[in-house]
């Protein structure tokens, strides 16, 4: 559902249709406008000695995806959709869903219970917690927030508006094999991020706000990177490891049981074509 407003112009009606491929179309285009855009601290990024500081982290992660952030609250001033993106969902969630939430949270907390803290700064472990609220936000609102609206306008079952939300969020991170990512991790990558994708599109249904998979996805990339790079010894840390694939099992297992539409209210007079 759109804001309300007497007319609309060409471009809202052109994306008020929603569907699959216009969702594709807009995933694209930010791609290539948050990759251009982030050219733009490349004189930044000369200056930093070691990309894994505060500095480093603040100019390789957290600026280039608040300029990616701004883009989509531009988009989406654009479009009038903030209620649909922002507001309470239309459809409800079941308790099953939770199953998601807890597998993701409990690992990331594992994860950051098992960083050493002698190896990393209070400054670091700060600026991966800017970082991961700017990821949080931009990929989320991009992915849970205007790709499920696009589908689900487009009168989509709820099981196809999950798939095609995760596999777009997969898709975003295919391009890691442009900054020289090996292709047997990036696979691997893809299938994480799909089964992911459908957790975080069970946390936005079973809460029924987008804050929530925002805040869950802000807290797992810090988790990861800060675990990964400062890792503590003992056998808690073995078992935080696999948290990805706990993710994994329970994202691909859980999306068989999804069900559900939502009935669209896209005015008539731009209602998508059957």
């Amino acid at each position: 559902m759109t804001d309300a407003a007497p007319h609309r112009s060409a471009w809202q009606r052109f994306w008020d249709r929603g569907g699959w491929w216009r969702a594709l179309l807009l995933a694209a285009v930010y791609y290539g406008l948050y990759q251009l855009l982030s050219l733009a601290f490349l004189p930044l990024a000369a200056q930093v000695d070691d990309p894994a500081s505060a500095a480093g982290v603040l100019v390789y992660d957290v600026l280039p995806i608040l300029v990616g952030g701004l883009l989509l609250v531009g988009f989406i001033a654009s479009v009038g959709w903030w209620r649909p993106v922002f507001g309470r969902q239309p459809i409800r969630g079941a308790g099953w869903m939770w199953i998601a939430i807890v597998a993701v949270l409990l690992f990331n907390v594992l994860r950051f219970l098992t960083i050493e803290d002698g190896s990393v700064g209070v400054d670091v472990v700060a600026t991966w917690l800017l970082a991961g609220l700017a990821i949080g936000f931009a990929e989320e609102v991009l992915t849970r927030g205007l790709v499920v609206k696009m589908m689900r306008d487009a009168g989509a079952r709820e099981l196809v508006v999950a798939v095609i939300s995760a596999a777009i969020f997969a898709g975003l991170h295919a391009g890691n094999l442009l900054t020289g990512q090996d292709l047997l991790p990036t696979l691997f990558q893809l299938v994480y991020t799909f089964a992911f994708g459908i957790c975080m599109y069970l946390a936005l249904r079973v809460t029924r706000t987008i804050v929530a998979p925002i805040l869950l996805h802000a807290s797992t990339d810090p988790s990861i990177f800060l675990q990964t790079l400062h890792p503590a010894e003992g056998g808690l840390t073995a078992l935080a490891a696999l948290g990805n694939i706990v993710v994994v099992v329970v994202g691909l297992v859980l999306m068989v049981f999804i069900r559900g539409r939502v009935e669209t209210s896209v005015p008539r007079a731009f209602a998508p074509r059957r």
